[in-house]
Formats: structure tokens, C-alpha cells, sequence
């Protein structure tokens, strides 16, 4: 069963002789209830920036195989250019050389910026990816450091 916060604000306890001072009770379970206000709004940010940076992930995961596809494409062409040329080569061996190697040229400049594209890109996942782990490490220790300080808080109260 999960409690609320309004479950903690809603909780009655029964009267006894020599029982818990009702006053101090109830303002204790007003701290908690607000702590746990407080511990549900943080969890639902960290989960939205999650979710955030999840969505970001799917984005360049299909960047890159958009860039992977474009790359299979354009190792294609030259395939496809290599055999055009040796076609018309056929017909006219001095005209077919000079183009093939014009077309030659321009798909391996465009392989090569793709090659570029896609270096540039794992470099921003992977910062991306750093930026994210250092965020959640972040959220993490604040969260060890309120349990923390709580620990203490309690340990106080107690003496």
C-alpha cells in the first residue's frame, strides 16, 4: 500500500491515558506529509527530465541511422557510377575514363562528409550521454544528502 500525503494528513490516532502528546503528533505527520509532497513533485521532474533525455537518445539514434542508410545509398552510387562507366567505357574508352573519375571523386567526398556526419554525431551522444549521467549522479547525491541530513534531524530530535 503507498501513502499519500493525505493519507499522512488524514490519519487519526485513538486517545489513550498517558498516550503520545496529540499536538506533537500531528505536527510531525505535517512534516512528513510535506516532505513527501515535496520528495513526489522531485521525483516527477527527474522522471520528466528522463523522459526528456530519452526522447533526445530516440532523435539521434535516428539521425544516425538515417546517416547509416545515406551512407549505404551513397556506397551504391559509386557502385552503380563504377558500372555505368565501365558501360560507356565500351563505346568510348577516353570519354568514359575521365568521367568515372569525376564521379568517382564526388561520392567519396560525399561518403567522406558522411563518414564526418556520423563522428560528429557519436561526439554529441556521447556528450550527451556524460551530460545526462552527470545530471542523474547530481539528483542522486541531493537526494543521499537529504536522507542524510534527515538522519541527522532525526538523531537530534531523538536526544
Amino acid at each position: 500500500m503507498r501513502i499519500t500525503p493525505l493519507d499522512i494528513q488524514q490519519k487519526q490516532f485513538p486517545m489513550k491515558f498517558r498516550g503520545f502528546d496529540v499536538e506533537e503528533v500531528y505536527a510531525f505527520l505535517e512534516v512528513i506529509r510535506e516532505e513527501m509532497e515535496d520528495l513526489r513533485r522531485e521525483n516527477a521532474s527527474l522522471k520528466e527530465s528522463v523522459q526528456r533525455a530519452e526522447n533526445q537518445i530516440k532523435e539521434y539514434k535516428d539521425i544516425e541511422t538515417t546517416l547509416r542508410e545515406t551512407l549505404m545509398t551513397a556506397q551504391q552510387m559509386v557502385e552503380d557510377y563504377k558500372t555505368n562507366a565501365k558501360k560507356e567505357a565500351e563505346l568510348t574508352v577516353k570519354e568514359a575514363e575521365l568521367r568515372a573519375d569525376s564521379l568517382i571523386k564526388q561520392a567519396q567526398e560525399k561518403v567522406i562528409k558522411i563518414h564526418e556526419d556520423i563522428v560528429d554525431l557519436k561526439g554529441i551522444r556521447t556528450h550527451f550521454k556524460e551530460e545526462l549521467k552527470r545530471m542523474v549522479e547530481g539528483h542522486l547525491k541531493m537526494i543521499e544528502f537529504d536522507k542524510q541530513r534527515e538522519e541527522e534531524e532525526g538523531g537530534m530530535k531523538g536526544e
